[in-house]
């Protein structure tokens, strides 16, 4: 009878390099048969060798995953500075941020407006409390970007609107999140637990116009916790999510802090689509959110700098337009019916 085959694997061998190296394969896996005694045959299975780091990028191909022109910088601000919402009935697209407290809404708001004002601005409050589950933000924030610093007279057709954070400790609740989707709210309603949004709420609009409802919601996820979120934030995220899709609201989700997760594309944000852990952090804000991959953008939001840097620009620019292009297909679905339908109330009326 022939003998049995056995197979033994030899360890992995690895060799650890300084905290601010790259993941790297150093050595080419081989598979070759080493003949022992007694007619059996062991395989040893490859060694290898792998430097390992601190948000060491893994690189997941030579060419990236998702192509980008880096070169379109300009173009793309004259394209977004033009846009206007297609019914002539809604003179701004109307986009609302929502997410956990400290993942850079606000920032997000500020970056933005940066890219069109040619410098870098804060024109919203950014930070959060000592507390750093309480949200800085307190009240509905709606922002009209400018259009440029040189054109003081013109904004674009644009509003993004910012809001408390979500978190176990603080006063958003769905009901209210949803109210503003539905163009309840009115600019400025500070939100409390104790008092929810009703009709009887100071500048409630009670019957909102398409123009006055939110077009698309940005979900914004930090990479640096998107591992860490407890079960409660992730049940409101994916019941949010839900009641926003019976709604018929386009959304999107954006990832900050891309330049904290991984150190290569710290170095060169252009290199953000040529990795593997920020495709996995993008995959992970799928799974929470219940989202494609190509819902997902990720963007570098201004925070410590000083001056505009064009590949950051071209991200934000990028994740805007996705945007966008989300806000063009709930206005296609759904267009204003409120003129159509006091037509015809008024001609039942009549008769």
């Amino acid at each position: 009878m022939a003998e049995k085959t056995e197979g033994k694997s030899s360890p992995f061998s690895f060799s650890f390099t300084s905290p601010n190296s790259e993941c790297n394969l150093l050595s080419s896996p081989e598979t070759k048969p080493v003949m022992s005694g007694k007619g059996k045959t062991i395989i040893a299975l490859p060694t290898f060798t792998i430097s390992s780091s601190q948000n060491a990028c893994p690189s997941s191909e030579e060419s990236p995953w998702r192509q980008v022109d880096w070169s379109a910088g300009r173009a793309s601000v004259e394209t977004i500075r033009s846009y206007a919402p297609a019914p002539d009935s809604v003179p701004a697209a109307r986009v609302l941020l929502v997410g956990p407290v400290g993942v850079g809404k606000s920032s997000f708001i500020n970056s933005i407006q940066s890219v069109f004002y040619g410098r870098v601005v804060n024109r919203t409050m950014v930070g959060t409390s000592l507390n750093s589950s309480v949200s800085f933000t307190k009240q509905l924030q709606s922002y009209q970007l400018y259009s440029s610093r040189e054109r003081v007279d013109e904004s674009m057709a644009l509003v993004l609107s910012d809001m408390v954070g979500l978190g176990e400790t603080n006063g958003l609740t769905l009901h209210d999140t949803l109210a503003v989707i539905k163009g309840h709210v009115p600019d400025g309603h500070t939100f409390s637990a104790c008092c929810p949004v009703v009709s009887d709420t100071p500048g409630y609009v009670k019957e909102p116009s398409l123009a006055e409802k939110i077009h698309c919601v940005v979900f914004v996820v930090s990479g640096l916790d998107i591992s860490s979120y407890s079960d409660t934030m992730k049940s409101t995220l994916y019941q949010l999510r839900e009641h926003i899709s019976a709604l018929g609201v386009q959304q999107v989700a954006v990832l900050t802090h891309v330049d904290k997760v991984c150190a290569k594309t710290a170095r060169d944000i252009s290199q953000v689509y040529n990795g593997l852990l920020l495709k996995q952090a993008m995959l992970k804000v799928g799974d929470l959110l219940g989202m494609p991959l190509s819902s997902i953008v990720p963007v570098k939001n201004y925070s410590e700098e000083l001056e505009l840097d064009p590949h950051t620009d071209t991200l934000l620019l990028g994740a805007l337009d996705h945007i966008l292009q989300s806000v063009d297909l709930y206005l296609r679905d759904h267009p204003e019916r409120g003129s159509a339908e006091r037509a015809v109330s008024s001609a039942s009326a009549s008769s």
